[in-house]
C-alpha cells in the first residue's frame, strides 16, 4: 500500500466504501477546461469547492490518469463552469473518455487568459492555479478567481447515486 500524505501507512477503508457513501451525496455539476498543447481539454467535476472569499479561491479534484490532467498539471489558468439542468447532455460528453468534448454540438469560444469558455452555463469563472496538491491518485487544485460572469439562468444540474438530476419544488 502506498502511504498518502498526512496520512501514514495505516490501513484505510475500500476505496468502494468512499464511492458508496458520496454516491448519496448530491453534489453540483461543473465542467473544469483548460487549454493545452494540443488544443482545448475539459472534463466533468463534482468536487468543485469554494475555499475562500478574501481572496476569492475555489478547488477541485483531478485524476491523475485522466486525459484532461497533463493540460491541466502545465495551465496557468483554468475555467470552471456551472452546468445548468438543461445541460445533462453536455456533462456526460466532458464525462465520456474519447467523447470529442469541443465538436458540435458543444458551443465554446476562448475567453479571458486564453481558455475555452463554454456557452449557455448558469455561471462560469477564469481561475489562476495556485497550487497542485498530491492527494492520492488525484491532484487537488486550488485556484484563485480572476474573471467570471454569473449571470445564466435556470436551475442547476445535480449529480446524485450515480446519475444526473434536477431539483424538485
Amino acid at each position: 500500500m502506498t502511504a498518502t500524505p498526512g496520512l501514514g501507512a495505516r490501513s484505510l477503508a475500500s476505496p468502494g466504501l468512499l464511492r458508496s457513501v458520496f454516491r448519496r451525496h448530491a453534489a453540483g455539476v461543473a465542467v473544469i477546461t483548460a487549454q493545452g498543447d494540443g488544443g482545448p481539454v475539459g472534463f466533468t467535476a463534482t468536487s468543485l469547492t469554494s475555499v475562500s472569499a478574501e481572496p476569492p479561491l475555489l478547488s477541485f479534484g483531478i485524476g491523475t490518469g485522466a486525459s484532461s490532467w497533463p493540460a491541466v498539471s502545465e495551465a496557468g489558468h483554468v475555467g470552471v463552469h456551472i452546468l445548468g439542468e438543461h445541460q445533462e447532455a453536455l456533462a456526460g460528453t466532458f464525462a465520456r473518455s474519447g467523447a470529442d468534448r469541443f465538436g458540435p454540438p458543444t458551443v465554446w469560444r476562448e475567453g479571458p487568459e486564453g481558455v475555452p469558455v463554454l456557452e449557455g452555463v448558469l455561471a462560469w469563472l477564469v481561475c489562476r492555479v495556485v497550487a497542485r496538491v498530491p492527494a492520492g491518485d488525484h491532484r487537488i487544485v486550488l485556484a484563485g478567481v480572476v474573471h467570471g460572469d454569473s449571470s445564466g439562468e435556470g436551475r442547476p444540474l445535480l449529480y446524485h447515486q450515480g446519475r444526473f438530476n434536477t431539483l424538485r419544488d
